[in-house]
């Protein structure tokens, strides 16, 4: 019989994982202050915004103002998984507070360094925060397994976009490549505890590879219901250092090999399916990928 709950019978072997999380978090604890240009700031008041002032190319402005208005949505995100997980393992509530705590100076770190910086108009950027808290995020699955799926995916692509986006902000901005890249440093810890939460359930019990297909598949950054998701996502694509060739070769393919998908096998038939829908996909999107690359090469 398929279930889509997690097991208890890991949860001594999860609560070595959540007891490893906090170590190496608390070894790089930090304040969001410390990452900031504080000799930049000026009284707005004083010196109103104009786009003269802005220094950032508009590529990377506007991955900034994205991963802003992903990281904003924090209440949404903590309010789901606590939904979620009501009634399971009481290692995963408590490692989705500690989450919480970890993910809450994100959005203040970046809105402070756009507003110290003056590469955002604040009066805009407070719109647009208001706009995609008040789109709220409700994603299209409910239960405990594919949510943690879900945060899997989701914490790995955060981590690469912070990643990549560094790499370019670098030319410009040294300082806003150290801050993009200590958000990363969060992210990859979280990333690890559930990724490693799902890689227990599937050595335990393959047949849970019915519950991944759907959202390996499906996957959509939580961002989707922020203004204009579509065209921003574009421009960063083009211009920023993370797209579609990214996402596979740096989350999902990373994804695929860690949870050795091709190595399980699952008893229920439509476990198996989901297991060989997968490796389908998968492969669709490796051809996509080396055809672009051999066209880009030739």
């Amino acid at each position: 019989m398929l279930t889509n709950h997690l097991d208890f019978r890991l949860e001594p072997k999860l609560r070595e994982l959540y007891e490893e999380h906090k170590k190496r978090s608390e070894k790089i604890d930090w304040g969001y202050h410390e990452f900031l240009p504080w000799d930049k700031a000026q009284d707005f008041r004083r010196v109103p915004w104009d786009p003269s002032q802005v220094t950032l190319p508009p590529a990377v402005v506007t991955a900034v103002e994205t991963a802003l208005l992903t990281e904003v949505n924090l209440p949404w995100f903590t309010s789901h998984l606590d939904q979620t997980f009501k009634g399971s393992l009481s290692v995963i509530k408590d490692f989705v507070h500690t989450w919480t705590a970890e993910e809450d100076q994100h959005s203040s770190l970046l809105e402070t360094y756009l507003l110290i910086t003056r590469n955002a108009d604040p009066k805009r950027i407070h719109q647009l925060q208001k706009q995609t808290i008040e789109g709220g995020w409700s994603p299209n699955f409910h239960t405990p397994f594919e949510t943690m799926v879900y945060t899997s995916l989701q914490e790995l692509a955060t981590m690469v976009f912070y990643n990549n986006v560094a790499k370019v902000a670098g030319k410009h901005d040294p300082e806003l490549e150290t801050l993009l890249r200590r958000l990363a440093k969060d992210e990859i810890l979280h990333y690890a505890f559930y990724r490693d939460v799902i890689k227990y359930h599937l050595q335990l019990e393959p047949n849970y590879c019915y519950y991944l297909g759907y959202v390996i598949q499906n996957f959509q950054m939580p961002g989707t219901v922020m203004p204009d998701f579509e065209d921003r996502m574009s421009i960063i694509a083009k211009e920023a250092n993370y797209g579609p060739l990214e996402y596979f070769d740096q989350v999902l393919d990373v994804i695929v090999d860690y949870w050795e998908i091709e190595k399980l096998r699952p008893i229920a038939p439509e476990a198996e399916k989901a297991r060989l829908d997968i490796l389908k996909y998968h492969a669709r999107l490796k051809r996509v990928r080396d055809r672009f690359y051999g066209t880009k090469r030739s």
